[in-house]
């Protein structure tokens, strides 16, 4: 149930005292009370569910498609369907849309996402139960100039943004229409980046601006989003949004999403790092999976999502004050021992102990491959760094990479000395060589542990509390100074391999975005291929080891210029070898030129048939041929040393 933020997260580790908390409660996940927003018949915030929600990728020009699309979005249980309402045309043909779904006995409310266009705003303010703007380009063009301000030039560009603005607020006030002031990550206009620069704090000021204008006329039926498709400024940006509503003690309804997720597996796991970690924190009102794929697609993600944390947790009890900054992504620091620990990337670790015997075979589910012929291993960019093999033994070479973990017995009695395995013990004796050490979450007494410094510890959860002993457990390490490395060793009961990646991704992506654990040890009753590449997928998500190519895709919509799931696909089919690049494939403009800047190439519909190429947020290549334009994208990587042939 919601509550009213009563914890204080007093002074972090350098921070100064002015930074307020951001939550009810880090170590305790209590929802975050807001404002009550009613858009038509449906209710946000207070304490009301989480609702779900998602937008058409037909031309809103088009009814017919537009009314068929939402309804199937509505029956696979849709709370909110989003038009975007581009032009004046646009606006006014909601009308249409509008009554056709009453007509046909729907209630849901529609809502229209404006741009550029103030005017469309305004149309939809008297048709629609809600209006989206973006406040980095409703009254701003984008040049990506960086312009200097003195306090006075600021102000007037305020006073533009405020007579430019007001007219819509007053509107939305008079036909009780609730507003989406929806920052996005991509698209902060040019005087937000030159005063903050590409900050999680500048995407709030972007929003506060316009929050004020609607302040100073009474209206609050108002709903803030802070999108990225970086899943860790997205997290940092609501969090210090949260701080600054709770500072000013006036809360309202959180959107939650990460925007241009992309599809697939992809799609979901950074989704559910994105919003999951919030959702840890109590935060979020409403949510909105962004997938590359049919609208009503991203329905039964978002409910999966919602319903885990509908869910009652066990208490942690654990109160002291936050030893680390929540707004800012840090790894702990801990002991580097080569190969776990300090600097290196997050290890993965394969469980390979109910196997009754081991074979070469048992390891391509976590990417190694084995030539008879040639009598050789060969790994790919997401190969297991540690596997398990409990009580069983291997009568094998296995590959020089690999380190193997056994029970202490085993290790004691088959392997002494042998360099590549390392004992799994539960007992605290500390050994000369590197050891692992397996350790209940639950156990907050740690004084034992400062005396166990070359040792990594296994971190596991027997009493299913959850991120919240895991936070506190991290948090308790920090405060005694202790800088043992930890693997985060989580177990999952769901069969259904949506739910596991959703729920793992989650759990363990909110850890990572907060800058703890060392590795991550997964398991369920799923294939082991899926458990390594959903590790390796968080990792990614959580930019804290990239082993693959990165796309960040914009979900559909009625401004997309060509079909983005086919598109992607085709970029994929050419590009999924290059490990560590990030492309972008974006429908159109709106958002395209400005995630362009966390993406090193961009591609985005320009046009009917036509595609523009960005390196970065450069254009590049203006207006190539769709038919032409993955050949072109292949070129301009290319020339600028991007390339791999693939193997």
């Amino acid at each position: 149930m919601p509550v009213k933020s009563t914890y204080i997260c007093n002074k972090f580790t350098g921070m100064e005292n002015t930074h307020k908390n951001y939550c009810i409660n880090p170590f305790f996940r209590q929802r975050l009370e807001s404002i009550e927003v009613e858009i038509g018949q449906l209710k946000m915030g207070e304490r009301n569910p989480i609702r779900v929600q998602s937008m058409t990728t037909a031309d809103t020009m088009d009814t017919e498609a537009s009314v068929l699309e939402s309804e199937r979005m509505i029956l696979a249980g849709c709370e909110l369907v989003r038009l975007t309402a581009p032009s004046k045309k646009d606006a006014l043909n909601l009308e249409e849309i509008h009554n056709q779904l009453r007509n046909k006995g729907y209630q849901t409310p529609l809502v229209a996402d404006i741009h550029f266009t103030p005017n469309a705003a305004e149309i939809a303010a008297k048709i629609v139960e809600k209006v989206r703007v973006n406040p980095g380009n409703y009254a701003d063009k984008k040049k990506f100039e960086e312009i200097e301000y003195t306090d006075e030039s600021y102000q007037a560009e305020l006073e533009r943004i405020e007579e430019k603005f007001t007219p819509l607020v007053l509107l939305c006030k008079e036909h009780k229409t609730a507003m989406r002031i929806g920052t996005n990550h991509g698209s902060l206009s040019d005087r937000i980046l030159s005063r903050y620069g590409d900050t999680a704090e500048g995407m709030v000021e972007s929003a506060y601006e316009f929050l004020r204008i609607c302040e100073k006329h009474h209206f609050d039926q108002i709903v803030i989003s802070m999108k990225s498709s970086n899943a860790l400024v997205m997290v940092q940006a609501y969090r210090l949004l949260a701080a600054k509503m709770i500072e000013n003690q006036k809360v309202y309804p959180l959107h939650l999403g990460v925007t241009e997720a992309g599809d697939g597996e992809d799609g979901r796991i950074k989704s559910a790092v994105g919003i999951g970690s919030l959702l840890e924190d109590g935060l979020g009102d409403t949510i909105r999976v962004s997938l590359t794929e049919a609208p009503e697609a991203e329905i039964p993600v978002a409910q999966k999502l919602r319903d885990k944390y509908s869910q009652e947790q066990v208490q942690t009890g654990y109160n002291k004050p936050l030893a680390y900054n929540p707004f800012e992504h840090k790894r702990r620091q801990t002991t580097d021992f080569g190969f776990i620990g300090g600097s290196n990337a997050p290890v993965v670790v394969a469980d390979l102990s109910s196997k009754d015997k081991i074979t070469p075979a048992n390891f391509f589910a976590f990417g190694y491959r084995y030539s008879v012929d040639l009598d050789k291993w060969s790994l790919g960019d997401q190969a297991a760094d540690l596997v398990y093999i409990g009580k069983n033994t291997i009568d094998f070479e296995v590959p020089g990479t690999l380190r193997v973990l056994v029970d202490e017995d085993i290790y004691v009695n088959n392997y002494v000395g042998h360099k590549q395995i390392f004992p799994y013990s539960t007992k605290l004796v500390e050994q000369a060589n590197h050891t692992f050490i397996k350790h209940d979450v639950s156990v907050l007494d740690l004084k034992h542990l400062s005396n166990f410094a070359n040792c990594t510890l296994i971190l596991s959860d027997a009493k299913n509390l959850g991120v919240h002993a895991y936070r506190a457990f991290y948090n308790e390490l920090i405060l005694q100074n202790i800088h043992i490395p930890v693997i985060i060793q989580s177990n999952y009961d769901t069969s259904d391999t949506e739910t596991f990646q959703l729920y793992a991704s989650a759990e363990n992506g909110a850890l990572l975005v907060d800058g703890f654990g060392d590795g991550l040890w997964i398991n369920g009753p799923v294939s082991a291929q899926l458990i390594n590449s959903t590790s390796f997928g968080i990792l990614q998500a959580t930019r804290t080891r990239i082993s693959k190519t990165e796309y960040i895709s914009c979900p559909s919509c009625g401004r997309t210029l060509f079909d983005l799931q086919e598109t992607t696909a085709m970029i994929r089919q050419h590009t999924s070898h290059l490990k560590g690049v990030k492309i972008g494939i974006m429908g159109c403009i709106v958002n395209g030129p400005g995630e362009m800047a966390d993406a090193d190439y961009g591609y985005v519909g320009s046009g009917p048939g036509k595609i523009t190429l960005y390196k970065q947020k450069n254009v590049v290549r203006k207006n190539v041929p769709s038919s032409e334009a993955v050949d072109e994208l292949i070129e301009l990587i290319k020339e600028h040393g991007d390339w791999i042939e693939p193997n």
